[in-house]
């Protein structure tokens, strides 16, 4: 007799799609598939009518503190952000790490403070930016962070908001060469940030009062500073073998130089985020939409929609920043970029993705096993035998309007707030244990998740 069975549901399989399945649990892992109503458990809940899929991974957030969003400082930044996620249906993420100091001293105080806080299992990516940090590489994939980032963007003094220094291609070269020698892979942030200078001032001329919005954002680094960038570290990763994740994919350009390269034989796996497919710059978001890189025009939007069809985008997360609505203060040229995301990650997902025809067979392998097997995540993503019983519940029937009182997020607002989704995350199990059931957080779920290592395939 298993500890848990799911009954009546319709459940995911990679094989055969949605079947009619009793999901069974033991021990944390998944046990197996039963016919309906044959379960013998020692639980059985009864989840009729709903829909059972692995929980979302999204291998793209922010974890910080406050305006801080370099690290978690304190298990609270973890709790309620691990909250957010199991409300939107997201079972695991990875957090990018930003320091301009070495992490060895620091890492397993991180992953402690998270530990103490979190609801759900995670990992992370760290940012790359000085000579001590790119010695720590091999030391970093050893301890199951095999995933480093480094921002493109940032030239002499672009770095300095953040701490870090500038860097130039020939650190970036010797970055890749020092991933692939130690089994890593690299997320670059792609901008060309000298065009994209010379481009801030003359929009910025012209409207200083920033009355074009996003826009305006968007015309200070338009696609083709994020399509430069990226062909070019692509390129470059051809020519020394390492892997990259290309992410946050914001525009057509960019979505074109990833698959371009990819044709010329360079490992690039594709990610965008759930507001390029949700938001554009006609949306009516103000400030509070500023992100980097920006929303783009509704081709752009189409186009990633469209890529999505054709099956040549690998992934979707959220890029979530918990920064509180403070920071979206003074216009579009003062405030910060960055949202959070992960409370409604699921439904506006599966509410859009009707809206443009595309179902949910389609959608569930680009938030749960796709990033499984690009991340390392050897034990997520899949409602098979021995993995983790990672797994969200949702009634695809259900309608309710996104209420900021209603999100776990310490950022407390979201850019969907006000909008109908078209469906619901009913329960989010951990390793087998409830996180969110009915709806609401399980509060003594605080403290379950744990710092998984990864290791790439």
């Amino acid at each position: 007799m298993v500890d848990l069975a799911l009954t009546g549901g319709t459940v995911w399989t990679e094989d055969r799609g949605f079947v009619a399945a009793d999901l069974l649990i033991d021990k944390g892992r998944i046990a197996g598939l039963a016919s309906a109503g044959r379960a013998e458990a020692a639980e059985r809940v009864d989840v009729s009518g709903l829909t059972v899929m692995p929980g979302a991974i999204d291998a793209h957030i922010h974890l910080g503190h406050g305006q801080d969003i370099s690290r978690p400082r304190v298990p609270a930044d973890a709790a309620s952000e691990t909250g957010a996620a199991a409300t939107g249906g997201v079972t695991c993420f990875l957090s990018y790490v930003l320091s301009a100091d070495p992490y060895g001293p620091v890492f397993d105080e991180i992953c402690a403070i998270a530990e103490e806080g979190a609801r759900l299992d995670f990992g992370f990516h760290c940012v790359i930016a000085t000579e001590d940090q790119l010695a720590e590489v091999p030391w970093l994939v050893a301890r199951g962070a095999p995933t480093a980032k480094l921002f493109m963007n940032i030239r002499g003094d672009e770095g300095a908001r953040l701490g870090l220094p500038g860097n130039d291609d020939g650190y970036l070269f010797r970055l890749l060469e020092t991933l692939r020698d130690a089994g890593g892979m690299l997320c670059p942030h792609p901008e060309n940030i000298e065009i994209a200078w010379v481009l801030r001032d003359r929009v910025m001329a012209a409207d200083p009062d920033g009355a074009d919005g996003l826009a305006a954002w968007n015309a200070t680094r338009p696609p083709f500073v994020e399509a430069e960038a990226l062909s070019r570290v692509a390129y470059l990763a051809r020519i020394t073998g390492t892997p990259v994740h290309a992410v946050h994919t914001s525009s057509a350009e960019a979505l074109k130089a990833a698959l371009l390269q990819r044709g010329a034989g360079s490992d690039v796996s594709i990610e965008t985020c759930i507001q390029y497919l949700t938001h554009d710059t006609d949306s009516d978001l103000g400030a509070t939409g500023k992100v980097n890189p920006p929303l783009r025009a509704p081709h752009d939007r189409a186009a990633l929609w469209e890529a999505i069809r054709r099956g040549q985008i690998d992934m979707i997360a959220t890029d979530h920043i918990h920064r509180p609505p403070t920071s979206k203060e003074g216009g579009i040229w003062k405030a910060q970029p960055g949202f959070p995301g992960l409370d409604t990650f699921l439904p506006a997902l599966i509410t859009e993705g009707k809206r443009q025809g595309v179902g949910l067979e389609t959608l569930v392998p680009l938030v749960t096993s796709n990033p499984a097997k690009r991340m390392g995540l050897a034990t997520k993503g899949r409602l098979e035998p021995g993995a983790d019983a990672d797994l969200t519940v949702l009634d695809l029937q259900a309608r309710y309007v996104v209420r900021r009182e209603a999100l776990a997020t310490d950022a407390g607002y979201s850019i969907h707030e006000g909008q109908t989704m078209e469906a619901a995350v009913v329960h989010t199990l951990s390793r087998g244990r409830f996180v969110l059931r009915d709806g609401a957080l399980i509060a003594d779920a605080v403290g379950h998740g744990r710092y998984v290592r990864r290791i790439l395939a």
